[in-house]
This record gives structure tokens, C-alpha cells and sequence, in this order.
């Protein structure tokens, strides 16, 4: 069996940086839109509203598991290193094989999430299309 050497753990550093951004990116837009949504509510309450917020609340707690999965990642991925700065083989074995599930977990929920957002931005299509509908009859 060969040894882990720091380049494998190194490796994943980058990766898991680029989707705690992309996760981080994704809970803001999701946090802006929730609170146009609140707003718009307390405007003109709307049914439709309703279910748009539902979803949000779904998809921004899926997004904080992405989150603290990627968080975790890292963790995983520097007590690697550290295992092998102690020269550690089978502790960075573990700690690397952590790091990969928590990463690879990560983005099984992000999978979800996206989905969840088609099926919200569905719900918005539905509204435009009834409404537009009932226009033509008028």
C-alpha cells in the first residue's frame, strides 16, 4: 500500500475553498430573495407567495448542512496534514477518507438543493402562466 504523501490533502484544499464560496454564494441569494419574498407578503399576501417561502426555508437549511459538510471537509483534510506532519499514516488515512465523504456528502445535498430550485423557479412559471391565461379571457 503506498504512503499518503501531502500532496493528495493538498489537493483537496483548493476544491473544498471553491465550494464553501460557491455554497456561501448560493445561501446570500438565497437569504436575498427570502426577504424580497417577506416583503412582498406583507405587501400583498399571496398564497403562491406562501409556497415560494416554504421552499426557501427548505433549500436555505440544506445549504447550511452543505455548509457545516464542507466545513467539516476541511477539518478532515488539515487533521490529515497534521497527521502526516506527525508522521501519522494510518490517523491521515482516516482523516483523509473523511474528508473525501464529507466532501462528496456536501455535494449529494447541493444535488438536492439545485433541484429544489427548479422546482421553485416551476412554481413562479405556474403563477406567470395561470396569470397570463386569465388575462386572454378577460
Amino acid at each position: 500500500m503506498e504512503l499518503l504523501n501531502y500532496n493528495a490533502p493538498g489537493l483537496l484544499f483548493p476544491a473544498i475553498s471553491l465550494l464553501m464560496l460557491a455554497y456561501t454564494n448560493r445561501f446570500l441569494g438565497l437569504t436575498s430573495a427570502s426577504r424580497g419574498l417577506v416583503l412582498q407578503y406583507r405587501t400583498k399576501p399571496d398564497i403562491r407567495l406562501l409556497r415560494q417561502v416554504e421552499s426557501l426555508r427548505e433549500r436555505l437549511s440544506l445549504v447550511r448542512h452543505t455548509q457545516a459538510m464542507g466545513v467539516t471537509s476541511l477539518l478532515f483534510c488539515t487533521t490529515c496534514l497534521f497527521a502526516l506532519f506527525l508522521d501519522s499514516q494510518l490517523t491521515a488515512r482516516f482523516a483523509f477518507a473523511g474528508a473525501l465523504l464529507f466532501m462528496m456528502a456536501s455535494l449529494v445535498v447541493s444535488l438536492r438543493e439545485i433541484y429544489l430550485s427548479v422546482r421553485a423557479i416551476n412554481i413562479e412559471f405556474d403563477s406567470l402562466l395561470r396569470d397570463a391565461q386569465a388575462d386572454d379571457h378577460r
